[in-house]
């Protein structure tokens, strides 16, 4: 299981993402771009990476680094429902929602997971920070509903029933 966790590092959203070695990283980047503004998506990566969410701060610091306005970045990141702009638990649930899964029980799944992690509503996280679940409108898998993505693993075929058997692999 690959399976990477979003760690809880909510305590510092204020505090500069790229120095040291992440902004050597991020440097080290720049030759293999034709703009730096290309880098964008990389650095937003590098600050979930850091963070475990994109802070107002830190599309700020990217816009400066990248040489973009906070509106642009902001735009970008608000575009992708990879990125979190808001803290999120440690494992990030994301359930299929679009037409062909919801013919296939994905709203019966959707509530199995909601009340298995405790989250209760789509978009929370569970009073333990250990889940967030969001709706997704597609993850690829039109013919293996309903599909789910647990933070980089990705389960097809799963029914309320698998539900608990799947959450188990995420302590």
């Amino acid at each position: 299981m690959s399976g990477t966790a979003h760690a809880a590092r909510h305590d510092a959203p204020d505090q500069p993402v790229f120095v040291g070695q992440v902004k050597d990283k991020l440097e080290a980047l720049f030759p293999s771009y034709p703009t730096r503004m290309a880098c964008l998506l990389p650095a937003l990566w590098m600050v979930q990476e850091a963070r475990g969410w994109i802070s107002p701060d830190a599309i700020a610091e990217v816009a400066t680094v990248l040489g973009l306005t906070p509106a642009y970045v902001r735009g970008v990141a608000t575009f992708y429902t990879m990125y979190h702009l808001h803290p999120v638990g440690r494992h990030f649930i994301q359930v299929c929602g679009t037409s062909p899964c919801h013919l296939c029980g994905s709203d019966e799944v959707m509530k199995a997971i909601l009340q298995q992690t405790g989250c209760g509503e789509v978009g929370a996280t569970s009073p333990d920070d250990r889940f967030t679940v969001i709706e997704v409108e597609c993850l690829g898998a039109c013919g293996f509903a309903t599909p789910i993505l647990v933070d980089d693993d990705f389960h097809d075929s799963v029914t309320p029933e698998r539900v608990a058997g799947v959450l188990a692999r995420y302590p």
